[in-house]
């Protein structure tokens, strides 16, 4: 449960990462390069809020696929036992693009610098605190604040009710599902009252 939560919270911020990209690209504000050769469309003025609506949705349409291609790959090829296949798959495509959208708002708000912090965020900070090699009880008291809500414990949680407990809600389903929902809030009050600030103030790309 542990290596599969890792895998879906990684795609979601490799995916927001792409997708952050190509957008700028699409927009103007960026050149991109596919091997020697170099492109730059027109500019497009959008505004900051806009551009993380767009990026959003992309990710919430490019979970479906993610998602996926991660269960297929883990049951399908690797043979990992797993029933309530259905259930499976929608809690990967929602923690895949929770995780994307929770990257595309720190990238959104601190720019370049976003993906480090949400490598610290999802991966730093989460591995220590997820439960799978160290009881979250033998933890220092720091690590044990953040694991109240740390995604990828949350995650690990939902996908370990899945795997090994017949997806009982009170195993960790019904929290991960909970946390999962709270975070996705949380990301998008954050990003885009920030975002809005920056726009209101004329902080613009440009």
């Amino acid at each position: 449960a542990f290596y599969y939560a890792l895998a879906l919270v990684v795609v979601g911020m490799l995916s927001a990462n792409v997708i952050s990209g190509q957008v700028d690209h699409a927009l103007g504000y960026t050149h991109n390069d596919m091997g020697p050769l170099r492109r730059h469309r027109p500019l497009i003025r959008a505004t900051r809020v806009q551009t993380l609506a767009i990026s959003s949705t992309l990710m919430a349409a490019l979970s479906l696929l993610m998602g996926t291609l991660v269960m297929v790959g883990a049951v399908g090829i690797m043979g990992m036992d797993a029933s309530h296949l259905p259930l499976l798959w929608l809690y990967s495509v929602c923690a895949v693009a929770v995780s994307g959208i929770g990257a595309l708002t720190l990238l959104a708000v601190f720019g370049t610098p976003g993906m480090l912090v949400a490598t610290l965020v999802f991966i730093g900070m989460a591995v220590p605190t997820a439960g799978a090699t160290t009881p979250v009880e033998a933890l220092p008291g720091f690590y044990r604040f953040l694991a109240e809500f740390e995604p990828l414990r949350q995650i690990t949680g939902g996908l370990r009710s899945i795997l090994y407990y017949d997806a009982q809600a009170d195993a960790g389903l019904t929290r991960g599902w909970v946390m999962m929902a709270a975070g996705l809030m949380a990301a998008a009050l954050f990003g885009f009252s920030v975002t809005g600030w920056y726009d209101r103030k004329g902080l613009h790309r440009i």
